[in-house]
């Protein structure tokens, strides 16, 4: 059987980060209601990296890892999954998923700033001019009165800049990183970890933890779809993408996301869509259009 060609393999994995990492914002959003959130992370990646290490042993992939592939994959799943996920779950609880993905499509402003940052380069003109469109997009997105309605809401948003700020540096990170050089490897051992780490949160907090079998169904088929699709084909998707091609255009996923995101919600959930977040949606999305389609 002939292998499946690079530039194929890179057209699909895109496909996974666009259109399913947006679905898991409501799938997230479902199981949050139910389930604890550190919780709820914790059961997600502990199967996902066991069905991922079942994966790569089938294909035949090194599971071995050295000392530095250990640090490094222990860093950027608590900055990915502990913080990036575990938390942006918790802060779910609190937020509509669409208005949630507005949020996260910041990302790639982050990321500019952070290399910008460790590189020390000079902003381009295009990047300047996302940048301020991303300000003016988030600014129209948090200041509406119909979403932000208590302190609750206040630090949901506050958590998920934290989150996006962790995961801006870790896709940085990860570009440079000396990490397995299997995808399905590598994204096993961060979610290995994490697991580890959200489980010792989530007992911390005093998180009730329950039996599977008492989910409602609801929750259950969230909880498998996050599991093989949001986990095991999304991450390993973008820890591929991550070394095959540029942070700033895996980035892109912003574009797609948050609108996956929004329909969604606004179809499933009944969600509220307002005027203005559209008119931030379409700022925002300009922003990150500037910022990720300069040249380098």
């Amino acid at each position: 059987m002939k292998p499946i060609p690079s530039k194929v393999l890179i057209i699909l994995a895109f496909i996974a980060i666009y259109i399913i990492w947006g679905s898991t914002y409501l799938l997230n959003k479902i199981a949050v209601t139910e389930l604890p959130a550190f919780f709820l992370a914790s059961v997600r990646f502990f199967f996902s990296s066991i069905l991922l290490f079942g994966l790569a042993k089938i294909t035949g992939a090194k599971i071995g890892i050295s000392k530095r592939q250990l640090l490094n994959s222990l860093i950027v799943g608590f900055l990915f999954m502990v913080s990036g996920n575990g938390i942006f779950v918790w802060a779910l609880k609190y937020l509509d998923s669409g208005f949630a993905a507005l949020l996260a499509s910041t990302h790639p402003l982050f990321v500019l700033i952070m290399m910008r940052l460790i590189d020390k380069k000079k902003m381009k003109t295009k990047s300047i001019i996302g940048v301020a469109l991303g300000i003016i997009g988030m600014y129209l997105l948090v200041s509406q009165k119909e979403f932000v309605t208590d302190d609750d809401t206040l630090i949901g948003i506050l958590m998920i800049f934290v989150c996006i700020i962790g995961w801006s540096y870790a896709g940085v990170f990860v570009a440079k990183a000396d990490l397995p050089k299997s995808p399905l490897v590598s994204t096993g051992y961060q979610m290995a970890i994490a697991s580890v780490l959200l489980a010792i949160i989530s007992f911390a907090l005093g998180e009730e933890w329950t039996s599977p079998l008492i989910w409602s169904s609801d929750v259950k088929w969230s909880m498998i779809l996050l599991i093989i699709f949001g986990s095991i084909v999304a991450f390993t998707a973008f820890n591929y993408l991550l070394k095959e091609v540029s942070t700033e255009k895996v980035a892109t996923s912003s574009y797609v996301n948050p609108i996956v995101a929004l329909i969604l919600g606004w179809y499933v959930l009944d969600e509220q869509l307002t005027t203005q977040s559209i008119i931030a949606a379409v700022i925002l999305l300009a922003g990150v259009y500037f910022i990720t389609s300069r040249k380098k």
